[in-house]
């Protein structure tokens, strides 16, 4: 999801800087809460196991019930969900640092909607049902969709800088014509919708192909790579464009960076668990409350963090309606949609506390 409309955010000397064994600390206990979720995501479901079945998984020593459920049920939808997690988290913190719009998430630059209408155009016109057949159609979705809306972004700016509103006001537009096209598309034929139906709302339930997962993970790794390589210059982009020139950084090849790496990011996390929303917004949102705004810290805070969510969000799914299943993306709208109002009204008040200094 996306909203129009740049809200500045603060600069990274407007926060008190935290230390090195903070930032540690807390990077720390943001693993260790991926961890937990990780053993829920293994243990909860219509079966559920004990810690000493998956210790005897782990070690080998246990029952062969305990280890289907865990090695060809659970692990691969737990795989799924960190990955498109932390895929589509630090997506979200790259499009908030490089559109200073902190209400932006990978939505924003048609990156979901490309990749939703190559996946409906792959089942209506090829009769592609099987998750691995249309994963590189998502992929080369993706890149198409943030293609079209940097293109349009650039003509449609005055300065040929790929300013922030200009990728916004783009990825309004183009977003809205890829969901026209999808809806189009998807009246014209019953089957298809019922297929796209269980992709969109980001289900990882019977867990994904594991053919799926060996080749959406490399682009998220990649994505994650180039986006913490990238850090230095999200933080010089906070500063405003000319800022970040006076420091050496060039806004068009810096924005360029990372809309490569949000298309990796974000293209391989919906190839992975279908579309998920609310991820790429309140992810970033939470870890920069303990890490601050600068990106080499909250980057990989964010990628840690997106995969708790998502595995979270899968282990309610599993309880709330026992024994049957609610789809991860219901239960990330269900809890989300409040997160959102909370972020903007905290921003709004931010905003009027400083109108009246």
């Amino acid at each position: 999801m996306s909203l129009a409309g740049t809200v500045p955010t603060p600069a990274p000397t407007v926060t008190r800087a935290r230390t090195v064994p903070a930032q540690t600390r807390s990077l720390a206990v943001t693993a260790g809460c991926l961890g937990l979720a990780v053993l829920l995501g293994l243990a909860v479901g219509s079966r559920g196991l004990t810690p000493a079945e998956l210790l005897g998984v782990v070690t080998g020593s246990g029952t062969a019930e305990a280890r289907a459920i865990v090695l060809d049920l659970r692990l691969s939808r737990t795989l799924a969900a960190v990955i498109a997690g932390a895929g589509l988290a630090v997506a979200g913190a790259v499009i908030q640092g490089h559109t200073r719009n902190p209400l932006a998430d990978p939505g924003l630059l048609g990156v979901t909607s490309g990749a939703a209408v190559a996946v409906v155009l792959a089942i209506f016109l090829l009769g592609i049902t099987d998750p691995a057949g249309y994963l590189w159609f998502c992929l080369l979705g993706a890149l198409l969709g943030t293609v079209l809306v940097t293109a349009v972004g650039l003509a449609g700016a005055r300065r040929r800088d790929a300013s922030p509103a200009a990728l916004v006001l783009a990825g309004a537009a183009v977003n809205a014509l890829l969901a026209a096209v999808t809806g189009v598309l998807l009246l014209l034929d019953s089957a298809t919708l019922d297929v796209y139906r269980f992709w969109t709302v980001g289900s990882l339930a019977g867990g994904p192909d594991p053919e799926v997962l060996r080749v959406a993970g490399p682009f998220v790794l990649a994505g994650i790579v180039l986006a913490l390589a990238h850090a230095p210059a999200l933080d010089a982009l906070a500063l405003g464009d000319d800022a970040a020139k006076s420091l050496g950084r060039n806004p068009l090849r810096t924005r360029l960076t990372g809309l490569a790496a949000v298309t990796l990011l974000a293209g391989g996390a919906v190839a992975c668990a279908g579309s998920l929303g609310f991820v790429g917004l309140v992810a970033p949102h939470v870890m920069r409350r303990v890490t601050g705004p600068g990106h080499r810290w909250l980057l990989p805070q964010c990628a840690l963090a997106g995969g708790v969510l998502v595995l979270l969000a899968d282990v309610i799914g599993r309880l709330v309606v026992h024994p049957a299943e609610l789809p991860a993306g219901v239960v990330l709208g269900v809890l989300g949609a409040p997160a959102f109002i909370a972020i903007v009204v905290r921003h709004k008040n931010q905003r009027n506390n400083q109108g009246r200094r």
